[in-house]
């Protein structure tokens, strides 16, 4: 059971009520929940998923200690047919399903996560290849967390890029954003367009419509939360040519 609020007596008065209902055990403050490790001082806090690292290093059989400063080359287009298929694919899913999940408190992952997983339906020894090295990656930066000080900014700063046509299959664009309240990373996200972009002007516009989408939803939901934002947001995009 998580309680969250300021008010310690209103806590203490919540976890005596439900003591009477219900079998049930205090077990403090929130340190660890399915796979998240919280850690939590007077003046922030931060969330990792160290130890959840580790034991994919253990589930991926990952031998060698090599590292590399990036979790995907600079520019790769991986295709479905690139490399031999591998013989039993399930190991390869199992890796990039755990991956999905540790995105939640790293960003940096999200773009190449997103592009190995459209190969876990017959992924091949290149796709593997490319994997092994986001592991190495983690490997180099396995202390890395999402940090949140206590006394931060309430401005919602936006940030958005594109490519155009990135996909050499269906020549579909992908667009990428994250979110800031202050200084503190709230929201992020890589996706595929679901149409051809005709231009890089156009697929521009769909990941700046992407991330207001996402910003609107914030300013309702800290609205909902009674919070006083900051009304000024910061669109931070970067051009590109093609």
């Amino acid at each position: 059971m998580i309680i969250t609020g300021d008010d310690p007596e209103y806590i203490a008065f919540v976890k005596a009520h439900l003591r009477d209902q219900f079998l049930m055990t205090d077990l403090g403050p929130l340190r660890y929940f399915l796979g998240i490790e919280v850690s939590s001082t007077s003046d922030d806090f931060s969330i990792s998923q160290e130890k959840y690292i580790q034991d994919l290093f253990a589930r991926a059989a990952l031998a060698n200690k090599r590292t590399v400063e990036t979790p995907m080359e600079l520019n790769v287009k991986l295709r479905p047919t690139d490399g031999d298929p591998l013989p039993d694919p399930t190991h390869y899913r199992h890796l990039v399903g755990s991956l999905v999940y540790l995105a939640v408190t790293r960003p940096d992952i999200s773009y190449p996560v997103h592009i190995l997983s459209q190969f876990v339906l017959a992924p091949t020894t290149v796709h593997y290849s490319h994997l092994l090295r986001v592991l190495r990656y983690l490997r180099g930066t396995i202390t890395r967390c999402l940090f949140f000080p206590r006394s931060s900014s309430l401005q919602l700063q936006c940030y958005s890029d594109a490519t155009w046509a990135n996909d050499p299959m269906d020549r579909r664009s992908l667009s990428t954003y994250c979110v800031f309240l202050g200084g503190s990373l709230v929201a992020w996200k890589t996706k595929k367009h679901v149409v051809v972009s005709r231009s890089s002007v156009e697929a521009e516009l769909r990941a700046m419509a992407s991330v207001t989408t996402e910003v609107t939803w914030l300013r309702w939901l800290l609205a909902d939360f009674g919070v006083c934002y900051d009304t000024h947001s910061t669109f931070v995009r970067q051009y590109r040519c093609y």
